[in-house]
Formats: C-alpha cells, sequence, structure tokens
C-alpha cells in the first residue's frame, strides 16, 4: 500500500469520484428532492434584484406613490425571501443527513474490510494510519456530501441564473462578461492541478502522525519507566512540524489561488460594466434600476465562483482522502481461508499431524524448515526454544493465521485447508502469553456475546480455571466493568479471564503459547492445577519458557533456527545431553526464565 499516497491524475480523481457518487444510488429520492428546494431558494434569491428594478425604474417617481402595485410588490419580494430561506434551510438539513447516512455505509465497508485482512498486513501496518483512514479520512469525504457537491449544484445554478437575468437586462453587456468564464475555468484547473500534491503530502502526514502517538500512547509505561519521554516528544515534534509545513504549502496555494485571484476578476468586470454604462450614456437614457440589478448581479456572480474555488480545497482534501480509504477497502490480502469444503467432520479425534512443514513471512527467510510431528487425542506436545526459533510460527499456521507454503498440517487426518475457519475456530482453543481484554464487564469478556456461550458456561470455565473465587469478590462481582485493557486487574487476573474465555466455548485442542509466563507463582499454581482439568481428553500445544511446567508432557519438540533439532519425553531429552538438557540446567541452576 505504499502508493497510497501518491499524487492523483485528473483521470483518478474522476474514478474516485464517480465511486464517491455511487453511494448516493439508495438516497436518490431525497437528493432529488433537495435539489428541487435547492432550485427553488436559488430562482427566490435570483428574482429578488429584478423586483428591485421594477421599483426603482417604474415606480420610485417623485411625488407618486401607487399603494396596491407597491404592496404586491413588497409582499411578493417578503415572500421570495422567505420561501427561499425555508427551502435552503430544508434542503441544507436533508444533504446532512445524507452525508451522514452514506458515510455511516462507508465507515462500515472499509472496517469490514479491515477484519478479513490477514495478519501479515496488520504485522507491517501501524495501527495509528489505520485509524487515521477509518476516522479522519471518512471524516474528509463527509465534507465532500455536505459541503462541496451541494455548494457546487447551487452555486452553478446560480451562476446560470444569475447569466440568464443578466441577458435579460442587457444582452450585449452580458456576452462581454461571458469572457471571464475561461479565465474562471482555466484557474480552477491549475488550482486543482497545484493543490493535489499539497494534500496528498498533508494526508500522508497527519496519518504519520496518529500512528506516532498511538504508538507512544499504548507505549506510555516502557516512555515513562525508561525516561523516553524527551526521545520521544522530539520524535513527535518532528513529524508535528512535517505535518505543519505541510499544511502550510497548502495554505499559499489557497491564499494565492483563491479568493484574491477571483476579486482581481470581479474588479476587472465591475470596471467593464461600468464603462460600458458611462459610454451608453452619452448617447441615450440609462435606467438607475438596469444598473443597480446588472451590478447586483456581478456580485452575485462572483461570489458563487469565490464559493465553489473555496470549496475546491475541501474537493482535492475529500478526494485524496477518498483514496486512502477506497485503497484499504479494495485492499485483497485476506486472512487465510478454507480452499476446498470437505465434509463436516461429526466425530473429533483431536489428532494434529504436522508433514514436512515450510513456512517463510517475508518469502525470503525460512522461519520454519521441514517440521514434523504427530499429536494424538489427548497428548500434550511441548515446544521448545529460544525466541526465534519457530515456537509460535507453528500456532500461527495451526491456527490458520498465515498461509502454508510447503507441506501439510493434518487435523483428524484431514487436510486444514478442508476446513471452514468457522468449524476450525469451533475445535481450537488459544492462549496467548498477552492477555487482551475489551472495555465492558467481567462476564462479556468471558462470553464475548457469543450467543452459544450462557453466563452459566462462562462461570462454570471460570470456576475450572480457578477464577471465580476472585471475581466474585470484585466490588460487583460478574458485573464488574473492565478498563481499556483491563488496567484495573492484575496481570494473573488477566490470563485466568482470558483462560475462562477459551474453556467457555468447550475447545477440543487446547492451545497455550506461553500462557502462564507473566503469572506469579501462585497464580501459576492455581491455573496448572486448573490446566490438569482442562487438558484432560484434549489434545494440548504448550509453548512455555518455563521448562518446569512441561515435565509432564507426552512429546516434547525442542526448536532451534526453524528446525527440529531433538524431541522425545522429558527423560529421554535429558540422557540426550543436547540443547534442551543446556537449557533445562541453565534454567534449574539460576532459577530464570530462557528467553
Amino acid at each position: 500500500m505504499k502508493h497510497e499516497d501518491r499524487v492523483l491524475t485528473s483521470k483518478d480523481q474522476k474514478q474516485l469520484l464517480y465511486r464517491l457518487l455511487r453511494y448516493t444510488k439508495p438516497h436518490r429520492v431525497k437528493i432529488i428532492f433537495a435539489l428541487s428546494l435547492l432550485g427553488i431558494g436559488t430562482a427566490a434569491e435570483l428574482l429578488g434584484p429584478i423586483l428591485v428594478k421594477i421599483f426603482i425604474d417604474d415606480y420610485l417617481t417623485e411625488g407618486e406613490f401607487p399603494f396596491s402595485p407597491l404592496l404586491t410588490l413588497a409582499i411578493v419580494y417578503i415572500v421570495l425571501h422567505v420561501g427561499g430561506v425555508i427551502a435552503t434551510y430544508i434542503q441544507g438539513l436533508m444533504f446532512q443527513e445524507v452525508a451522514l447516512n452514506i458515510i455511516q455505509k462507508l465507515r462500515l465497508d472499509v472496517f469490514e474490510n479491515v477484519q478479513k485482512l490477514g495478519l501479515s498486513f496488520f504485522d507491517r501496518t501501524p495501527a495509528g494510519g489505520l485509524i487515521s483512514r477509518i476516522t479522519n479520512d471518512t471524516e474528509s469525504i463527509k465534507d465532500l456530501y455536505m459541503s462541496v457537491l451541494a455548494v457546487f449544484v447551487q452555486n452553478f445554478l446560480f451562476l446560470f441564473g444569475t447569466f440568464i437575468a443578466m441577458f435579460y437586462l442587457n444582452a450585449t453587456l452580458a456576452l462581454y462578461c461571458l469572457i471571464f468564464l475561461p479565465m474562471i475555468l482555466w484557474l480552477m484547473k491549475l488550482y486543482r492541478s497545484m493543490s493535489a500534491k499539497f494534500y496528498a503530502d498533508l494526508s500522508g502526514r497527519l496519518s504519520q502522525l496518529n500512528g506516532k502517538m498511538n504508538e507512544s500512547i499504548q507505549g506510555m509505561a516502557i516512555v515513562q519507566m525508561f525516561r523516553q519521554e524527551k526521545r520521544l516528544r522530539d520524535e513527535f515534534k518532528e513529524v508535528n512540524e512535517g505535518h505543519t509545513i505541510a499544511g502550510l504549502k497548502a495554505m499559499k496555494i489557497d491564499g494565492l489561488l483563491l479568493r484574491p485571484m477571483v476579486d482581481i476578476l470581479a474588479i476587472l468586470a465591475l470596471v467593464i460594466v461600468l464603462g460600458f454604462f458611462g459610454i451608453q450614456s452619452f448617447q441615450t437614457t440609462v435606467e438607475i434600476g438596469v444598473v443597480y440589478a446588472f451590478v447586483n448581479y456581478l456580485d452575485r456572480f462572483f461570489e458563487p465562483v469565490n464559493q465553489i474555488m473555496m470549496r475546491l480545497s475541501m474537493y482535492q482534501q475529500a478526494i485524496v482522502s477518498a483514496g486512502r480509504v477506497f485503497t484499504l477497502m479494495d485492499h485483497n490480502e485476506y486472512a487465510p481461508t478454507e480452499k476446498q469444503i470437505s465434509t463436516k467432520y461429526t466425530e473429533s479425534q483431536s489428532s494434529i499431524e504436522f508433514r514436512d512443514v515450510t513456512f517463510s513471512y517475508d518469502q525470503e527467510t525460512d522461519v520454519l524448515k521441514n517440521i514434523s510431528f504427530k499429536v494424538n487425542k489427548g497428548e500434550t506436545l511441548a515446544l521448545v526454544g529460544h525466541s526465534g526459533s519457530g515456537k509460535s510460527s507453528i500456532v500461527n499456521l495451526l491456527m490458520r493465521f498465515y498461509d502454508l507454503e510447503k507441506g501439510t498440517i493434518y487435523i483428524d487426518g484431514q487436510p486444514l485447508s478442508t476446513y471452514s475457519n468457522h468449524e476450525l475456530r469451533s475445535k481450537l482453543g488459544l492462549v496467548l502469553q498477552d492477555s487482551f481484554l475489551y472495555s465492558g464487564t467481567i462476564a462479556s469478556n468471558i462470553t464475548l456475546e457469543r450467543p452459544t456461550v450462557s453466563k452459566e458456561a462462562a462461570k462454570g470455565a471460570a470456576e475450572l480455571v480457578g477464577a471465580k473465587d476472585f471475581i466474585e469478590r470484585l466490588p460487583d462481582a460478574w458485573e464488574t466493568e473492565v478498563a481499556e485493557r483491563g488496567s484495573t486487574l492484575s496481570g494473573g487476573q488477566r490470563q485466568l479471564i482470558s483462560f475462562a474465555r477459551t474453556m467457555a466455548h468447550n475447545p477440543s485442542i487446547l492451545i497455550m503459547d506461553e500462557a502462564t509466563a507473566n503469572i506469579d507463582t501462585e497464580t501459576e499454581e492455581v491455573i496448572q492445577a486448573a490446566l490438569r482439568n482442562m487438558q484432560e481428553n484434549r489434545t494440548t500445544i504448550a509453548i512455555a519458557h518455563r521448562l518446569s511446567t512441561i515435565k509432564d508432557a507426552d512429546h516434547i519438540l525442542v526448536l532451534h533456527q526453524g528446525e527440529c533439532v531433538e524431541q522425545g519425553n522429558h527423560h529421554q531429552l535429558l540422557q540426550m545431553n543436547g540443547l534442551y538438557k543446556k537449557m533445562y540446567e541453565l534454567q534449574k541452576g539460576s532459577d530464570t526464565v530462557v528467553s
């Protein structure tokens, strides 16, 4: 997605605009009605100077006051303006309602696609940048529907109506004023071409700004612990300064090519109009009402041009934002899914087999090399090794978070690719080292609002893993509110809740990725007691740094740089006098965790 902030060509902008307009299709009736009201309001405003012209030229006579026609004229003038105001107000509300509904749909579409993307995409994409596109960029697009398109239509109608009125007053002078149209169109084209690159840069800088803020806030504990405030403040200042410079460049273009240039053209037009009437006055009588109306329409002609030019900056921002949003919406690096649908397996033996599995995250360096093993129902397989040896990669492939490149993975003798995601995830239960809790209650964090998990099942799972006692001691027990990421709970409590969450849907295969690494000894004893019950009649794969926790495993795989260098049970591996024995003795002697 590196091309997301490139300068958009005119063709790109047209395609993006067309795609944005397609979102208006479900709202056609409302938009047509709003445009009709817009036309009524515009017509009412344009008729005003004509009525004033009639009053000046036909009824403004010394010593005479024709009450009846003047009253009629006044009533028509007031009705027109009041009606125009009401029509403008209603159409404005309707356009805003349509815009909000469209943006709601757009955000849902892009968020839905983000949820389908694979973990490989999130591995290299900053979270702040994604948030910026789903929030800030869609907000810019909302301005396109609410302000830009409505104003464009209104002002183009106004320009068209103004020219009709000018031709009605004086066709020759109106033709002279037409020479300004090519100049205005050229000015708009120049502005679009120059501002496009500045707004693309500005949007990209805002994404970087959000990414830097998100990173700093998420890691605030580390920042403060290692006193990194000044370094991060300097980095944020640098990114923020880049955003400011990009914004100033865009503002300079706006300040030069928007209102000032249009005002110059308006002054030239006024000079032409007054000069024309001045020359005409030497030959014939000039009606004051016509002069007033023409000058009024001339001012009304250039004000819509100013409005359109001012909205061009918003248009550019919206188009650039649309490009970023649609790039994300069209991204198809989806999470792996079934490649062929096999028959549904009614009886699960919970067996797992890896056969000659090789895998690489970047298609260059293999993190797993020809890994083969088999785990039967009810057995426990432990994966040990130094960091980067490939332990978590085995779990990622089994959970189908990444596509398998070489080799085959079997569950119950069937290839992993033949299972639907729903069926696969219903078989597997995963507990990670870093437990993640959502904002909500304790109960909702265990059930995750799954219809298949009742509150009774959640309480039973909590009791199984030893979490029930501490939960019921909380102020509101199961309905206790959990702060963001569970910050009000201890690490052990968070992990116990994540255990209960996993066990609530009764998986036949249990996967533990260093699930006890961040838990104190007392809590670990509670969990180890629960694990013996959890593992009964379940196939278990456990990744552990503490070798003392997997001594009773049926089978242990020792990984080193992506290869299986040793395998066997605890006693067999100690007799080999290899890597496992060195790791075990090091931990036993220093009582530290091997990393």
